[in-house]
């Protein structure tokens, strides 16, 4: 390869520079600047994957063929979208750097190359520890063993995640995988092990999105609200029912007017006698009726501002229901009402729109106590951190099944005289798949280890952004790969392709995180570095 890690790492610290240029350029109007900072932010997001690879690489000059293709690629795109109107990012013709050269590392018999390397070899392995690897076997085989073959009817019948699976994985301690080890949980007292949820993640996610991949979503919101907000009564009341599974969970943030604007939530919270009343609505609210607890955001204060210092964090307990509504009411007259929506995938653990009536939820359900009265916005979103690298990991899952189907598929299907696997365009869309896992599984490693340092919350948002648009193209190209059968409902690719797709809506909406929250700490640092 003509093409070595100085010549690569150069290009990449000159277009990361020109972004952060263009971001100090850019007027800084959330609402006027909103196309601009949308496309910094995936900008900045396909740089940081692509640099993530790079650093992956032992010393030497030698670079593997995905790290080249994906960088050349990266460089490429990121030059294009910039030159494509450069005057508004503050640049001129002549700063932008020729990447002619790249071009050969991305062209068709580069392609044909490394489609035939995924082929033959598979994707290469993310380096993990001894336990972490046996972790990832465990699971891999679980998932392979018991999700899979359930999978398919939960979702065509829009069944609950069945006792087969959510009770092995209770028995695993899965639900426990954020949850210190002092109240039961796997996680080291005194340490993070975001990689050990990654890698549990990842793999029941291979299996299914809805019915194993996204259980523990909710317990790792909830347990990092508690460990960042509850006082020592509250996580000592609740992390040890969250780890073992014995209480299960759920997220009631989303409402129907507010969307991923979490700061503009409604739902009141009114003081009362030893405790408060909830009146208001939620949507959205994932594996709500067989949840037993809620993690509730609501309004404390409604003339506060800014709006958001005005939420607090309660959590609402409620009695399980399994079917698709529910109405609970309190011997005191409060009542809790659901039903489920119908959703286009993502099945297993229906999404309920909730309604509170006079709900009386006591005081010591309140996160923090009295202390922690309008500081529920800073908890939710320390649970949310979390949640933005595990769904980036639950797209990695979902994004092996589909190359994994495609590769097994083109293989064994014969068209015009040849295997669909043997022909160029096929090897080119192989590739690109592969490569965009490959970086997908780099950078959310990445993220966890910086989370694990107290880091990260930038880029947990930029690794959501960057894998859960993979994987809507890496589905639909193995649903294209499938031809005609991949359509089918009986093919799985059919079920990865609809569950892709929420994948850039929940855990904040790809919108929302591109423009404020990336795009406007992009300005900031950009700015502050000028």
């Amino acid at each position: 390869m003509d093409m070595g890690r100085a010549r690569l790492e150069q290009a990449m610290t000159e277009i990361d520079g020109l972004v952060r240029k263009a971001c100090a350029a850019v007027g800084g109007d959330l609402d006027e600047d909103q196309i601009e900072l949308y496309e910094l932010a995936f900008m900045k997001a396909e740089l940081m994957a692509a640099r993530t690879l790079l650093n992956l690489i032992p010393g030497g000059e030698e670079v593997d063929a995905t790290t080249l293709f994906f960088a050349a690629d990266t460089a490429l795109s990121v030059v294009q979208k910039l030159s494509a109107c450069p005057q508004t990012y503050g640049l001129v013709d002549a700063e932008l750097p020729d990447t002619s050269g790249l071009r050969q590392h991305t062209g068709p018999a580069a392609l044909k190359a490394l489609g035939k390397v995924y082929l033959e070899q598979g994707l290469p392995e993310i380096a993990l520890s001894e336990e972490q690897g046996i972790i990832r076997d465990t699971f891999k085989n679980f998932s392979d063993e018991v999700v899979k073959p359930l999978a398919e009817g939960i979702h065509r019948e829009d069944r609950l995640v069945p006792a087969e699976i959510l009770n092995p994985l209770k028995e695993m301690g899965v639900f426990g995988l954020s949850v210190p080890q002092r109240f039961g949980g796997l996680k080291p007292d005194e340490t993070e092990d975001s990689m050990g949820m990654v890698v549990v993640t990842e793999e029941l996610s291979r299996g299914s999105l809805g019915a194993a991949g996204s259980l523990i979503t909710r317990p790792e919101i909830m347990a990092r609200a508690l460990l960042e907000g509850g006082t020592d009564a509250q996580q000592g009341r609740w992390l040890p029912q969250i780890a073992s599974g014995e209480t299960l969970c759920a997220v009631s943030v989303t409402e129907p007017n507010t969307g991923s604007d979490v700061a503009s939530v409604a739902l009141k919270a009114t003081p009362t006698d030893d405790g408060w009343l909830l009146n208001g609505g939620k949507t959205w609210c994932t594996y709500a009726g067989a949840a037993e607890a809620l993690l509730v955001l609501a309004r404390t204060n409604a003339d506060i501002q800014p709006a958001h210092k005005g939420l607090s964090l309660f959590v609402v307990e409620k009695p399980a229901f399994h079917g698709r509504s529910f109405d609970h009411q309190q011997p005191g007259g409060g009542r809790l009402s659901a039903r489920a929506i119908a959703t286009l995938g993502y099945r297993g653990m229906h999404s309920f729109e909730m309604f509170y009536e006079n709900f009386f939820v006591p005081d010591d359900c309140l996160i923090g106590g009295p202390d922690g009265e309008g500081k529920g916005f800073y908890f939710t979103m320390r649970g949310f951190m979390g949640g933005r690298l595990q769904t980036a990991a639950r797209a990695c899952g979902l994004m092996r099944a589909a190359l994994e189907d495609s590769i097994s598929y083109s293989q064994d299907r014969q068209v015009f005289g040849r295997p669909i696997a043997a022909y160029p365009l096929s090897l080119a869309k192989i590739a690109r798949m592969g490569a965009l896992i490959t970086a997908s599984r780099a950078f959310t490693a990445h993220v966890a280890a910086l989370m694990d340092r107290g880091l990260g919350q930038m880029e947990a948002s930029l690794v959501k952004l960057f894998s859960c648009r993979s994987a809507e193209w890496v589905t639909r190209e193995a649903l294209q790969l499938h031809g005609g059968m991949g359509y089918a409902e009986e093919v799985a690719v059919s079920r990865y392709f609809a569950d892709a797709r929420v994948l850039s809506i929940f855990e904040g909406a790809e919108e929302t995180l591109a423009v404020r929250v990336v795009g406007k700490a992009l300005i900031e640092q950009a700015r502050n570095r000028e």
